[in-house]
């Protein structure tokens, strides 16, 4: 089957290639007058990145790779400042490139470095895990963490492409694999309910890599976030709604100290979201409870520990999406109708999370 060329529109058009054995698509999208590639990887994914590095250097590219710690420990401002050390000895200068191979935090990571680097160089993605292909690295957003929350230091600088080559999720470990899953299903949550009938069709199939639907519930959940943003790239009206399940999400994630997966704290996040939403009036209780039903039967978590409630909304008021210190939350309306939901009563919060606790 050809590839899919998935269009992401708004002043800095791309394509997002699905496919399987891509990575010719590769060298097109670096770009003219380039002559250094720095290809930043995760650094458990070395043999991945070879042949990512042999392809570049045949067009004729001086390739230079750049091993980062795996997982969120590659978010860190330390890790940042070594790459641009780095893309200095390297000589990399404002027509080169970089090219980042790997899960959503080396994706964050390497757009957030070409993003500062020179104010801006062009940034190609590689992803390598669901959770990537189908979130992080479509859309531009590039961030850092820090000790006060997650992603509060970045900026947004779309790629000049993305190539999403399924083969590799073949050896992706089950558990890493249905962490993706969660934002393919939050994207069958808030815009395309087809994804959850594909899901729930046989959940044990879609739960693991190379099920009957894989390759049509990535597109389906890229064409849904390139739709999104190439309407409102700066987070300023509709790509707030990307952020479903992620208030408590988040927070999860920074009270556990980063050990807990994304796509399972946002498993939690999405059921906290629809409780809130139902417990408002402003969702119908068959599909907040459709939420613990599908993301249960995909393997994914849809609860977390008792007593933590006071940290956890202590995390949450570091959200990016409080605004004058009052908590804005996506909630839904409906299937497929995301809204904002700002500043609910903590009475309403509060007997929300006991219904994931």
């Amino acid at each position: 089957m050809p590839a899919s060329k998935i269009p992401v529109g708004g002043e800095r058009p791309y394509e997002v290639v699905v496919g399987t054995g891509v990575l010719a698509e590769l060298p097109p999208m670096i770009g003219p007058g380039a002559q250094h590639v720095a290809v930043i990887h995760a650094a458990g994914l070395a043999a991945v990145a070879e042949p990512v590095c042999r392809v570049l250097a045949g067009a004729g590219y001086a390739v230079h790779a750049e091993p980062v710690p795996d997982g969120e420990a590659a978010k860190d401002v330390s890790v940042a400042a070594t790459l641009w050390s780095a893309l200095a000895a390297a000589g990399v200068g404002r027509t080169d490139a970089v090219v980042g191979v790997g899960g959503g935090a080396v994706t964050d990571l390497a757009g957030f470095v070409a993003a500062t680097w020179l104010r801006g160089v062009r940034v190609v993605l590689v992803p390598t895990t669901l959770l990537a292909m189908t979130d992080a690295a479509v859309g531009g957003k590039t961030a850092i963490n820090t000790p006060d929350g997650k992603n509060l230091v970045g900026a947004f600088h779309p790629p000049a492409g993305v190539v999403a080559d399924i083969a590799v999720l073949a050896s992706l470990p089950q558990p890493e694999y249905a962490s993706g899953l969660a934002e393919v299903i939050k994207a069958g949550f808030i815009a395309d309910p087809v994804i959850l009938d594909l899901v729930e069709s046989d959940p044990a199939a879609a739960a693991k890599p190379g099920g009957p639907h894989e390759r049509e519930l990535i597109e389906r959940a890229v064409a849904m976030k390139a739709a999104v943003v190439s309407a409102d790239l700066r987070e300023t009206g509709q790509r707030e709604t990307l952020n479903y399940g992620h208030t408590l999400g988040h927070a999860i994630e920074r009270v556990e100290r980063y050990s807990m997966r994304h796509g399972e704290a946002v498993s939690i996040g999405m059921c906290f979201a629809a409780a809130v939403g139902m417990l408002a009036g402003r969702l119908d209780t068959a599909t907040a409870r459709r939420h613990w039903s599908v993301l249960s039967a995909v393997g994914l978590p849809v609860r977390f520990r008792g007593g933590a409630w006071p940290e956890l909304r202590s995390a949450m008021t570091v959200d990016k999406k409080t605004r004058a210190s009052k908590l804005r939350m996506v909630v839904l309306d409906g299937l497929a109708r995301p809204s904002i939901l700002a500043d609910p009563a903590e009475e309403l919060l509060e007997l929300a999370y006991c219904e994931v606790s």
